[in-house]
C-alpha cells in the first residue's frame, strides 16, 4: 500500500507541474493556513507571491493599496490594515522599511498588536534596530504572540526567485515553525540566536556590501582611467584576489553586466536612501558597542551624499557614477 501511495503520488507530481499555477495553488491552499503579509514594496511583493505559488492563502494589506493589485490577481485577500490580517491569520509575515515603519505596525492604532491572536508566529523580515525588534518581541509575548526577527539578503532579483538568505533571531522552539514558511521564499534560514541577532547579522552583512561596492566602483573607476576595458578589468578581478560579490554578481560599471541596475540606470535593484539607512543602523550600534568602524562611517557618509545629490532613489551600485561625478567627469 505505501508503494502504491508513493507511486501516485508521484504521477500527481509530474501532473501537476503542466497544471496551470492558479488551480494548483487553489487545491492546495484547501490544506494550509492563511499567512498573513503586510508591505508589498519591492521585496514584500515577490515574497508574498511565493507563498502564494507554495500554495499559503495570503491575507496583505499595505499603506499603498496600489502595491496590493497584483497579488489581488493572483488570489490574495486584501485588508485595510494590519489589524485586520491578525484578525484573519496566526501567522503573519512584514517587511518593512525601516523602525518607525515597524513599529507603527505593530503597535499602532490599527496595529497587529491591537488585533493578534495568542499563539500567533509573527516574523519581521524588515532592516531594523536590533533594540527595536527586541522591544516588539516583548510587547508581542505580552499580547500571548512570539515575535521574531528575520531580515533577508539578496536583493529583489533573489526575492523574485526565492533565493534569499534569512538570517533568524528568536526562540530557538519556534525557529522550526518560522523555517516552514521562509523555506517558501528562500534558499537559504539562518538561525542566529534570541530576537535581535538576525538584525545584527544583517547590519554587519550590509556594511561589508557597502564598503565592498565603494570599492569596487573605485577600482573599475580607476582601471577605467588606466585606458582598460571594463569588462576586461572585471574579467581579471574575477579571476584574482579582488573578486568579490559586487565585481562578479552586481557590478556597478555600465555595460560590463547585463541583469543588473548599471545596466538599466540603476533603476531598481535596492535603492541608496535604503542602504543609507543600514549603514546609519551599524554607525548607531558599533557607537553604542564602542566598536570601531572607520570604514563603514565612510561608507554611511558617501551613501549619504549621494542621497542629497539626486540619487535616493537609484540602486546603490550608483556610486560608480556618483564617484565619476565627483571626478569631474
Amino acid at each position: 500500500m505505501a508503494a502504491l501511495f508513493r507511486g501516485s503520488r508521484n504521477v500527481l507530481l509530474r501532473w501537476s507541474k503542466h497544471v496551470d499555477l492558479a488551480f494548483v495553488s487553489t487545491r492546495s491552499m484547501a490544506s494550509k493556513t492563511p499567512v498573513g503579509f503586510v508591505g508589498l514594496g519591492n521585496m514584500g511583493s515577490p515574497m508574498a507571491i511565493n507563498l502564494l505559488k507554495n500554495g499559503y492563502p495570503v491575507i496583505a494589506t499595505d499603506v499603498f493599496p496600489e502595491s496590493c493589485k497584483q497579488l489581488q490577481d493572483m488570489g490574495a485577500q486584501v485588508v485595510d490594515s494590519p489589524g485586520e490580517v491578525a484578525e484573519k491569520a496566526d501567522r503573519i509575515l512584514t517587511m518593512l522599511p525601516s523602525s518607525p515603519n515597524v513599529i507603527e505596525v505593530y503597535t499602532g492604532p490599527n496595529g497587529i498588536l491591537k488585533k493578534v491572536k495568542k499563539g500567533t508566529l509573527l516574523i519581521d523580515s524588515s532592516t531594523i534596530d536590533p533594540a527595536v525588534s527586541r522591544e516588539m518581541a516583548a510587547a508581542a509575548e505580552k499580547m500571548g504572540a512570539v515575535f521574531m526577527d528575520a531580515p533577508v539578503s539578496g536583493g529583489v532579483g533573489a526575492a523574485s526567485l526565492a533565493k534569499l538568505t534569512f538570517m533568524v533571531g528568536g526562540v530557538e522552539e519556534e525557529y522550526n515553525a518560522a523555517q516552514e514558511l521562509l523555506t517558501c521564499m528562500g534558499a537559504n534560514v539562518v538561525y542566529c540566536g534570541p530576537v535581535g541577532t538576525g538584525q545584527a547579522a544583517k547590519i554587519c552583512n550590509n556594511m561589508l556590501l557597502a564598503i565592498g561596492m565603494i570599492g569596487t566602483a573605485e577600482t573599475m573607476n580607476l582601471g577605467i582611467r588606466l585606458g582598460l576595458d571594463p569588462k576586461l578589468l572585471a574579467k581579471v578581478l574575477n579571476m584574482s584576489s579582488g573578486r568579490c560579490w559586487s565585481s562578479d554578481t552586481y557590478n556597478p560599471a555600465p555595460g560590463v553586466m547585463e541583469g543588473v541596475p548599471s545596466a538599466n540606470n540603476y533603476q531598481g535593484g535596492f535603492g541608496t536612501t535604503l542602504m543609507a539607512k543600514d549603514l546609519g543602523l551599524a554607525q548607531h550600534t558599533a557607537t553604542n558597542t564602542k566598536t570601531p568602524i572607520p570604514l563603514g562611517s565612510l561608507a554611511h557618509q558617501i551613501f549619504r551624499v549621494m542621497c542629497s545629490r539626486g540619487y535616493a532613489n537609484k540602486d546603490f551600485s550608483s556610486v560608480f557614477q556618483f564617484l565619476r561625478e565627483e571626478e569631474g567627469q
